[in-house]
């Protein structure tokens, strides 16, 4: 999904619904390796710059960074924590969830403008 860049409301949903998906990645591998000797797992972070981002008054300038987790290691050498995982999922599905309802939302009124 692409948004014009001069719509900076749509450059931060943009911007908000990559970083929500990329977590909703890394924790489906998290959890898929949860019994893999050896694996650690990952974490996605996007809020902050897409806060710095919005301060900035350039809202299309946002990083998602991708960064190993400092949970404790295992028997296995696993740090792949399954009760922090599970809930990062639900909660990134929420927040998908509620991007994908604003997108929609915003189409909507940019064709009710555009239609007159």
């Amino acid at each position: 999904m692409s948004f014009s860049l001069s719509d900076p409301v749509g450059a931060v949903l943009n911007a908000a619904l990559d970083g929500v998906a990329l977590r909703q990645r890394v924790t489906a591998d998290n959890i898929a390796n949860v019994d893999t000797p050896g694996y650690r797992a990952s974490s996605v972070d996007f809020e902050t710059s897409l806060r710095a981002a919005i301060a900035s008054g350039d809202p299309g300038d946002v990083s998602v960074t991708t960064q190993a987790t400092d949970t404790p290691v295992g028997a296995n050498d696993n740090n792949v924590d399954l009760r922090e995982e599970t809930l990062t999922a639900v909660q990134s599905q929420f927040q998908y969830q509620m991007l994908t309802r604003a997108t929609t939302e915003r189409f909507k009124l940019i064709s009710t403008v555009a239609a007159g």
